[in-house]
């Protein structure tokens, strides 16, 4: 659906609806009495009346056009008086989509009171999205209930981390047990649904005023939701199992707590501001007591027996028998006595060694002394402790994980599961609260997979992708709406989609009412003739090589007939004859070649046998195999021709026109071969060769080399980092060579080739206009924004039009993030974000406005060497091949 600015809003809803066959039956199918129509007398009515009318256009022509969009302009500009201000960049969806319905209803119930006069029940609308709930509840003691109806139904998104959270605290607010209804400060209530929509739509509330900026925010928490939910947990009939549920969910949710808070002492533990994981504080207390004490690092070796002279020095490094002997009860030299027994006995002497300095000790964190004993105790003891707090730990993790998944798998109840609702669509937006763009992913049942409708692009899609631009939390882009619809619906659909898509289609617009069909027709009609109009514009406008003084197409004796002066003749001329100069040098090596056949036998012979040697030549290299670094087209018109299949007696003439051309008077024999070849010109006439094709080929020969030309200025000026001028010049490439690759696909250059080097070069650029301006400086502010506006928005614009790749689309969302991303900075001024609210709607809605980009400087033809020769270097450049020689 085209985007006629700022809204595409419309297009996400519109396409949601209009994929449900049955809401698409209604609207096609609604009519109204004569009667009724000249009895509605109500503005209102007559302009609900006048949107359904138009609506069912826009319908039709989306069932049955041939064109790639449609244009929403009609309907859309009787909505634009509905909302609060039609100056606001961006519509309030929910507003619109909420007005949307009642006017439906509305149109639809003047249909209704024929019949059944106010009875809204049987209004097709409110049967197909309106529900009904039951309120219950306890206000100051008090309690009370009442029915509602809804149709989208508004849900918050903060505090949530799915649907079903989202739901049940949608449903429960407050305390509801017997105990609160007696005291008149509680507060409580519940919500059942009593009756489900087939269509279901949750509205996400991600947008909230923040008051101290005084302005509105959109949230962008992340927000699960599921390709089906069931529905039976929060309706009123299953109110006495549900209750029974939720208590049993409270009681596990209280347990869940204080095993948590139990589970939170083990791993904070601690009495000072420092908290850390007992199991781990027990494991590093076992590895320091079992690691190496510094003693015994720096201890020298074990000394030698109590026999071995040696053993007085070992002593020495042993406290004076007097400092041991004060700490004992006996002074006496019984002390002494005792000490020299004992010395000898210890098994393990060495860690009794006294430690070194502090300074001395090692790097690694050991006890200065500890024994056998000490060891052993120690070590069993914080083992089993450790051993115990682990298990505890362990039996504390089950014990919540149990518990967690009976919350889970409370409502999996079979009988739970009796009311499946299946994901249809899913509307979403990205930028902020007063900024973005929306889109619709929409599942389609016929190919079983999801689609993604961005405006005039329609591409096929996944959940994976949906998933990342719709649950939030990543970047700027989340879903705002989503769209269930129930088993019946779902039904309905498939029963739809049974048969081929196309026979589909094709029957329901035979379905349609004769004004309907006739309205398609004459829409298909007006796309035939603005198509011929546009073929014949662009044939005027077809961008020509600017020709040197040497192509014009005056003669050089008076050898021309007056009857060759008609206009289309000397326009075709002219390009012919640019050609033939374009391959004078070959001419001449052809004409060098037959200097015997010239003596022998005349000019007639020489003309034959140069005729065919150029052409055995230029048919030869027509059929080699192509490569990257080689476009054998650049060498010669004919290669072109050859190559795309062009009628003979087109190939022909061009041959014989080298051979008349009035740049190879280089010698007697050159000249004879010329006006024997002019002559022979003269003799083809209009009904040998069509001129009119004969022209098309050579200005679709002019435009290959235009393109060829724009593609190699571009591809060096891009390796020169000259992006800003690269990317005009590979713009016009893709442009131009679009038209040709639409006539086949040898007619232009390698397209994948234009594309990639368009979007690096779009990368870079907008890479550099970004950072510009975040700069904050104001002269680079302002160079980034006029990058931004003349460059980076127009070219996006214009590869949105086309039929646009993967690839061209992903590096269109990476640039909107990386401007989103600036959104709500802290270190960015309000200046500088008010100036990016203005840029981001551009940025994000690619709505078809005109597009205008700067056209790049006149380009001159170069030799067909040097022609040739640029794009082999620059194609060895690019992909590192060797150097091609031109043949």
């Amino acid at each position: 659906m085209k985007n006629i600015g700022n809204t595409c809003w419309f297009s996400a809803v519109i396409q949601s609806l209009f994929q449900l066959p049955e809401f698409r039956r209604l609207v096609l199918g609604y009519s109204l009495p004569q009667s009724v129509l000249e009895s509605c007398h109500s503005r209102t009515g007559k302009r609900n009346v006048a949107f359904m009318q138009e609506l069912q256009c826009l319908f039709a022509l989306m069932l049955g056009t041939r064109r790639k969009f449609v244009d929403p302009s009609a309907a859309l500009e009787l909505l634009r008086d509905a909302f609060r201000s039609a100056e606001e960049q961006q519509q309030d969806v929910s507003e619109f989509t909420h007005k949307l319905l009642d006017w439906l209803e509305d149109a639809f119930q003047l249909a209704v009171n024929v019949k059944s006069p106010g009875d809204k029940s049987e209004n097709p609308m409110v049967q197909l999205f309106y529900g009904t709930f039951l309120t219950e509840g306890v206000h100051e003691g008090n309690t009370f209930s009442k029915i509602e109806t809804f149709g989208q139904y508004p849900l918050q998104v903060n505090g949530y981390r799915n649907l079903n959270e989202c739901l049940e605290g949608a449903m429960v607010e407050g305390e509801m047990d017997e105990a609160a209804a007696s005291q008149s400060v509680k507060y409580g209530q519940e919500r059942w649904f009593t009756k489900l929509p087939p269509v279901l739509t949750f509205e996400l509330s991600r947008f909230e005023f923040n008051q101290s900026l005084g302005q509105p925010e959109k949230i962008h928490t992340k927000l699960e939701f599921p390709q089906t939910i069931y529905m039976d947990r929060y309706l009123y009939c299953s109110k006495e199992l549900i209750q029974m549920k939720r208590e049993e969910v409270k009681r596990l949710k209280e347990k869940m707590e204080l095993l948590q808070q139990k589970l939170e002492r083990y791993m904070q533990y601690g009495s000072g501001p420092a908290r850390f994981p007992l199991p781990d504080m027990l494991r590093y207390v076992l590895e320091f007591i079992t690691a190496t004490p510094a003693a015994a690092r720096a201890a020298p070796p074990p000394p030698p027996p109590a026999h071995s002279p040696a053993h007085t020095p070992a002593l020495e490094v042993l406290p004076q028998p007097s400092s041991i002997l004060e700490r004992k009860d006996s002074g006496t030299e019984d002390g002494a006595f005792f000490l020299a027994n004992s010395l000898p006995q210890q098994k393990s002497s060495s860690q009794l060694q006294p430690p070194r300095s502090a300074a001395e000790a090692s790097d690694h964190p050991a006890p200065h002394v500890v024994s056998e004993e000490e060891l052993k105790l120690v070590r069993t003891c914080l083992q089993r402790w450790r051993n115990e707090i682990e298990q505890d730990v362990q039996d504390l993790k089950e014990s919540i994980a149990r518990i967690s998944l009976s919350i889970e798998q409370m409502y999996c109840d079979p009988l739970l599961r009796q009311v499946p609702y299946h994901l249809h669509a899913v509307l979403v937006h990205e930028g902020q609260a007063n900024a973005g763009h929306y889109w619709a992913f929409i599942y389609d049942q016929t190919r079983k997979r999801w689609l993604k409708y961005n405006d005039i692009s329609v591409t096929e899609s996944s959940w994976e992708e949906l998933e990342r631009d719709s649950f939030g939390g990543l970047r700027n882009a989340s879903a705002y709406c989503l769209m269930y619809i129930s088993d019946k619906v779902s039904r309905f659909v498939t029963e739809e989609d049974d048969d081929s898509e196309v026979g589909q289609l094709q029957r329901e617009v035979e379905a349609l009412s004769p004004e309907l069909r006739q309205y398609i027709q004459e829409d298909n009609w007006r796309l035939e003739q603005e198509a011929e109009e546009w073929e014949e514009e662009q044939s005027c406008k077809i961008p020509q090589m600017e020709p040197s003084p040497t192509a014009e197409s005056e003669e050089l004796s008076s050898d021309s007939g007056p009857d060759q002066c008609a206009a289309c003749e000397q326009s075709t001329r002219s390009l012919s004859s640019e050609h033939a100069m374009i391959a004078k040098e070959q001419t001449a090596k052809a004409i060098a070649n037959t200097a015997e056949a010239y003596k022998k036998n005349g000019v007639e012979a020489a003309l034959y046998e140069a005729f065919h040697e150029e052409y055995s030549r230029l048919y030869l290299l027509s059929k080699e195999t192509p490569t990257p670094q080689n476009d054998t087209r650049l060498q010669h018109v004919l290669v072109y021709l050859l190559q795309n299949n062009a009628p003979q007696q087109v190939v022909e003439r061009t041959l014989l026109e080298q051979f008349a051309d009035k740049n190879l008077s280089y010698d007697e024999r050159s000249i004879s071969i010329m006006k024997v070849a002019r002559a022979k010109l003269r003799e083809i006439g209009p009904d040998d060769v069509d001129m009119e094709e004969y022209k098309r080929w050579h200005e679709d020969y002019s435009l290959f080399r235009k393109v060829s030309v724009y593609l190699l200025t571009g591809l060096e000026l891009y390796q020169n980092r000259k992006y800003q001028e690269s990317l005009t010049y590979l713009v016009y490439a893709y442009q131009s060579n679009t038209k040709l690759l639409l006539k086949g696909a040898n007619r232009g250059v390698n397209e994948s080739l234009i594309a990639l080097y368009r979007r690096k070069c779009l990368l870079k650029l907008n890479e550099a206009a970004a950072s510009l301006f975040v700069s904050c400086e104001e002269a680079r502010v302002a160079e980034g924004i006029s990058i931004l506006n003349e460059l980076i928005i127009p070219c996006m614009h214009l590869m949105n039009s086309f039929e646009i790749s993967k690839e061209d689309l992903d590096a269109i969302e990476d640039m909107r993030n990386r401007w989103c991303s600036y959104l709500g900075r802290e270190d960015m001024d309000a200046k500088l974000q008010m100036k990016l609210g203005e840029l981001l709607p551009r940025l994000l809605d690619c709505s078809t406005e005109v597009v205008v980009l700067k056209e790049p400087p006149k380009i001159r033809p170069n030799s067909p060497y040097d022609l040739c020769s640029r794009f082999a270097a620059v194609m060895e450049s690019i992909h590192g091949a060797s150097a091609v020689t031109v043949q």
